[in-house]
């Protein structure tokens, strides 16, 4: 009778997580479908270096050019988007291997990439010279475009930005992606309570983690071609020279959440120290992307910033 209740025991094992595995498995949603579900009446699509990259360019006057972190959209600039338009010409896109844009055909999502596609997309949109703003990667691109470029860039806003070396273990997103084995199974399953997790660090305020916000994030995840490209990009993560933000000429504005788990707020103050003549800023509260979960406090602050108070 042990024997069994222990096969039987074992059996219901292999079944629940057989389940759990199918239910967690997810193909690749196609382009198409989050086009039809996560395009805006702003969108436009530009054909760039083999891919479709998805932006919008909303507003007129000086451009404004903002610029999203790992795993984000340009949906994650939304409010700021809302509230800058009536002063400027504010220009987001998909990052390579993130949103609607998707991997690119070369597979190198370096940060020198990052700049390279930067220098040219403003090149097709007609942006000769502009404000910049960066979110994390977003805003390791920013002020490595602005050390490469200098006369492209006015003022320059870093958000949480990224750039110096990690000394912990980094979030469980990147360790899966960079995990052998473990990451080809990633490739194929992402459940999306691994989603809801990753925005709960990511915000300092839980209650503003809604539903819909987790849909976006967990359907732009599974944009065809974004979990391989998240795990290539991962699998070769790239140091920026740090040493270039000494160089950086144009007017920096440094913002973070003092509740940010992914880059520690201590961060903030070696931006500051580096970038000659930059000022920080630090929200009560806020995580990672202060930007999306405090924008109308952001959004006057970066305001202000640019218009030159």
């Amino acid at each position: 009778m042990g024997m069994k209740i222990l096969k039987w025991s074992l059996g219901a094992l292999f079944v629940a997580a057989l389940s759990f595995v199918l239910s967690a498995a997810r193909c690749d949603i196609p382009v198409q479908t989050l086009k039809e579900r996560y395009a805006k009446q702003s969108s436009r699509f530009l054909a760039m270096q083999g891919m479709n990259v998805h932006y919008a360019d909303e507003g007129k006057g000086f451009p404004l050019v903002l610029v999203h972190g790992t795993a984000a959209s340009l949906h994650t600039w939304d409010a700021w988007a809302e509230a800058l338009t009536p002063h400027f010409r504010v220009i987001r896109m998909d990052l390579p291997a993130f949103g609607l844009t998707g991997p690119n055909e070369s597979h190198d999502y370096s940060t020198r990439m990052y700049v390279d596609f930067m220098r040219e997309f403003l090149d097709k949109t007609g942006v000769a010279r502009c404000h910049m703003a960066g979110n994390s990667l977003g805003g390791a691109v920013a002020w490595n475009f602005a050390a490469y470029y200098p006369a492209r860039v006015d003022r320059l806003v870093l958000i949480d930005a990224g750039g110096f070396p990690r000394t912990d273990d980094p979030p469980l997103p990147f360790r899966i992606a960079r995990t052998p084995v473990i990451n080809l199974v990633a490739r194929w399953l992402t459940p999306r309570f691994v989603i809801r997790k990753s925005l709960l660090e990511v915000y300092g305020d839980d209650s503003k983690v809604t539903d819909d916000l987790v849909d976006r994030y967990y359907d732009m995840a599974l944009r065809e071609g974004n979990r391989a490209a998240f795990i290539a990009r991962s699998a070769r993560p790239d140091a920026p020279d740090t040493s270039l933000l000494k160089t950086i000429r144009a007017p920096v504005l440094i913002m973070w959440g003092a509740e940010d788990r992914w880059i520690p707020v201590e961060n903030a103050s070696r931006f500051k120290r580096e970038i000659p003549g930059s000022r920080a800023i630090v929200y009560k509260g806020a995580g990672h992307v202060p930007m999306e979960e405090i924008p109308r406090e952001t959004a006057a602050d970066a305001l202000n910033f640019l218009a030159g108070q």
